[in-house]
């Protein structure tokens, strides 16, 4: 059984939408719409955000316990996501630092070996302009796992907007149609756009708030723990950037 508040609220939304008139019904219709389409993108990137978190935090805490070095770290040894669907920020920014890093010492190592006409194979470092082309894809992946972690979240902002304008033009809609009935005179069918007129202009209004409220309040939740995953991610970039420098970075003896 409805809670009897939600019932008696249902029972006056239903009412407004049958004495509104086809453009007043159209705006109610909208602004439900707009509340399904609202409620279903909010649910589904705070259960994304929370499910990004954990899993931050577990690839994070094996991360900082694993004393390999970073390139003989197993990605399949981290933790991963459910499925295949999983964003997983902080394993694909390792990933791409780690295949990187072995693409730039192998093609060096390669360089070297043809610049040696002996057969033993020198030690591989890594120069400052391998480091720059290592930094700069880092920060590319971080900004595409950013855009990833961001995507449809325009639409909550997007309906922050639109619904308290939607609620408006029905207030304004109604209002209309009051006074309409009001110039009419005091026949039945004028007392009815009366009625009409005020029950959409209420109801609309309503369902504006109601809409953009909680839209509101998800939209800045959600973009502060998205920034704040953002500075995580780029911390953790300079973090590995860091270790492979330490570790491969030739030392130039003056």
């Amino acid at each position: 059984m409805l809670h009897p508040v939600l019932a008696s609220s249902t029972n006056i939304f239903f009412t407004a939408y049958t004495q509104s008139d086809f453009f007043g019904r159209l705006i109610i219709l909208a602004l439900i719409g707009l509340s399904l389409v609202c409620w279903f993108v909010l649910l589904q990137k705070i259960w994304q955000s929370r499910d990004v978190a954990k899993l931050s935090m577990r690839f994070l805490k094996r991360f900082t316990e694993t004393k390999q070095p970073i390139l003989s770290i197993d990605l399949d040894s981290l933790p991963k996501g459910k499925n295949s669907h999983s964003l997983h920020p902080f394993s694909a920014v390792f990933k791409a630092a780690k295949q990187k890093t072995l693409e730039i010492l192998e093609k060096n190592h390669y360089f070297l070996r043809e610049a040696h006409q002996k057969g033993e194979s020198p030690a591989v470092f890594l120069s400052s302009n391998d480091l720059e082309l290592i930094e700069s894809h880092l920060i590319m992946t971080v900004s595409s796992e950013t855009k990833q972690l961001e995507k449809h979240l325009y639409i909550l902002s997007t309906i922050v907007t639109l619904a308290p304008f939607l609620g408006l033009l029905g207030t304004v809609w109604g209002i209309l149609v009051t006074f309409s009935g009001l110039h009419a005179g005091g026949s039945s069918g004028s007392n009815t756009a009366i009625l009409g007129g005020l029950s959409t202009a209420l109801a609309t209004t309503v369902l504006g708030l109601v809409i953009a409220i909680p839209a509101l309040i998800a939209f800045n939740t959600l973009k502060s723990s998205l920034k704040n995953l953002s500075s995580d991610l780029d911390d953790y970039c300079y973090h590995l950037l860091g270790q492979i420098e330490l570790a491969y970075r030739k030392v130039e003896v003056k």
